[in-house]
């Protein structure tokens, strides 16, 4: 019965000690709870204030930010209004300086012209008074003279047997028929000298089928003289230039259209191409 009832005891006993035991961790528990629920509600309060303070500081900071922008603002427009004033100081006495400058050389300039037209006007002065420097450097305009008609000389001296015929028929005794003529036919004997009726240069010796040996002589203005039924031409070459009055050929008898005729030079003048009548340029 005691060991039943020590037993019984015991486990009352024991059965009280764990619910001591669960008692005492639950208020230790439930106190961990609410000392750890104010430490975090002092914490709260205090970052509400920190953050109030922080707030307080910022705007004392803009404010201080705000003045100090203002101060230096003004401090920098104080120093370009100086700086803008000292430019245009510096630029007004630039252009006073260049303006006393350009004035010193205008200056200058005029006294050298003045000096120079002093010296001009004493020097024309002293060629005035002293006629022997006057020089007269007048020359009188030149004027051209007119152009000269050509007046040709006879190739050969010998009667006219027969004339210049352009716009009539006059008859050949060799044709046996009347036909223009467009030279003059001037009577010589063979081997006369036929000299040139004019200045000019060679400008072919051919033996045209017709009129037989031929020189052909070319003139200033367009002139043309030709000399035909010559015998020999052995006094001047194509190209050579000849003077008035220079031989150039004997008379012979080798026109073929004239060949019945007696001996004579058949002369033509030409002008711009065209036949004219030779005995107007004779003298």
């Amino acid at each position: 019965m005691r060991r039943e009832n020590r037993r019984k005891n015991l486990q009352g006993k024991s059965s009280m000690d764990k619910i001591i035991l669960y008692a005492g961790i639950g208020v230790t528990v439930l106190a961990v709870i609410v000392f750890s629920l104010y430490m975090y509600s002092k914490s709260l309060n205090d970052d509400v204030k920190n953050s109030t303070m922080s707030l307080e500081q910022m705007a004392n900071m803009a404010s201080n930010a705000t003045g100090n922008t203002e101060s230096a603002s003004t401090e920098i427009g104080k120093s370009v209004e100086e700086s803008a004033n000292e430019l245009n100081t510096n630029r007004n006495n630039n252009q006073t300086n260049v303006t006393n400058t350009m004035n010193a050389v205008n200056t200058t300039n005029t006294i050298n012209q003045t000096k120079n037209q002093t010296t001009t006007n004493a020097t024309n002065t002293k060629k005035t008074t002293n006629p022997t420097n006057v020089v007269t450097n007048t020359k009188p305009a030149k004027t051209e003279e007119p152009k000269k008609e050509l007046r040709f000389e006879k190739p050969v001296e010998g009667e006219l047997v027969r004339e210049y015929a352009k716009d009539n028929l006059i008859y050949s005794n060799t044709l046996e028929e009347w036909s223009t003529h467009l030279g003059i036919d001037l009577k010589a004997d063979k081997t006369t000298v036929v000299k040139s009726a004019e200045a000019g240069t060679v400008k072919s010796i051919k033996n045209d089928p017709r009129y037989g040996l031929t020189i052909v002589i070319e003139h200033e203005d367009n002139f043309q003289t030709v000399y035909s039924n010559l015998l020999t031409s052995e006094f001047v070459v194509e190209g050579e230039k000849v003077e008035k009055g220079q031989s150039i050929g004997t008379v012979g008898n080798t026109a073929v259209f004239e060949i019945v005729d007696e001996p004579h030079l058949h002369f033509e003048v030409w002008k711009d191409s065209l036949p004219v009548d030779p005995s107007i340029y004779l003298k």
